[in-house]
């Protein structure tokens, strides 16, 4: 795969964010568009115009260390587009006939990882892949997901965000979780270009969402990490959890993520409230299932 295009839109669209007020430059006049003129990043970056211009259409895969780094500074990236310039420039260095990389498993984790999970009794925890598919939840993870578990996209958090309308009341500020969705499908399609997988779900989702193939267009990147996330769930209302994500080391594609409420809170008592939920809804699943086996059993 030739990433030459990612390259180019990347740095153009980082170009265009930059004002020669916000680097230190003079503004002059006669400017055509708006951010910075490839001669200035040129500069910026200490390296000739000549050079700039090369790697801006997308020539990225011989760039030393230092030109990265200096070209970060020179376009204010911060640290999630620092990281996926440096993911652009070691895709680009492949060769194009390199075996693609085994495709991460989106239907099982091992099973100690699933005791894991399960051992989370306090919290929502569950494991994602990169193309946001959810791998394997405990059982307030499937409470808290289990619009996205049910929806007609498997339990894709990408395709519950734009293409289930229910989406739009569960997040509360749906503008910004649509922005973080699409900015960690970015990073991913940065790290892995290779990635058949997320070809299509963006081809899919760029079909059916103009929102989300305005969002793709914008370049730009997330790294998630930690923070704070409000949901409306239908069964218990709105809930503000905390939340902290790990990577697995052994599975690079692979995020470990918790949700916890502070105690002694509203979202604390809801998601008691969400636990004794899910439990009624699996206890009902887990007879329906043995009901099915006996009628099946009684058949043969």
């Amino acid at each position: 795969m030739d990433n030459k295009a990612e390259v180019r839109e990347f740095l153009i669209s980082r170009r265009a964010k930059l004002t020669p007020e916000m680097v230190g430059l003079p503004a002059g006049s006669r400017r055509r568009v708006p951010g910075l003129r490839r001669s200035e990043v040129a500069t910026l970056a200490g390296v000739s115009n000549e050079y700039y211009a090369k790697l801006e259409r997308g020539h990225i895969g011989g760039a030393s260390e230092s030109v990265l780094h200096s070209l970060a500074q020179a376009l204010r990236l911060d640290d999630a587009e620092r990281a996926h310039l440096f993911d652009l420039a070691r895709a680009a260095a492949q060769p194009l006939s390199r075996p693609r990389r085994k495709p991460v498993a989106v239907s099982t984790v091992r099973p100690g990882v699933q005791l894991m999970l399960d051992a989370i009794t306090g919290g929502a925890a569950m494991v994602r892949n990169g193309r946001m598919d959810i791998v394997a939840v405990n059982a307030l993870g499937r409470a808290i997901q289990s619009l996205a578990l049910e929806s007609p996209g498997d339990g894709n958090l990408a395709r519950f965000a734009f293409l289930d309308p229910r989406a739009r009341t569960f997040h509360p500020n749906w503008n910004v979780a649509a922005d973080i969705t699409v900015g960690i499908l970015r990073t991913e399609a940065g790290r892995d270009p290779y990635d058949r997988g997320l070809q299509d779900l963006v081809g899919e989702l760029s079909t059916r969402s103009d929102e989300f193939r305005t969002r793709w267009g914008a370049h730009d990147v997330r790294q998630h990490g930690a923070g704070v996330k409000r949901f409306v769930h239908p069964a218990v209302g709105e809930i503000e959890l905390s939340y902290e994500d790990m990577q697995f080391v052994q599975h690079p594609g692979l995020t470990f993520l918790v949700y916890v409420a502070e105690p002694g809170s509203d979202s604390f008592e809801r998601m008691q409230l969400l636990a004794a939920w899910q439990a009624t809804r699996d206890a009902e699943a887990h007879a329906g299932s043995l009901r099915n086996a006996a009628a099946a059993a009684k058949e043969e």
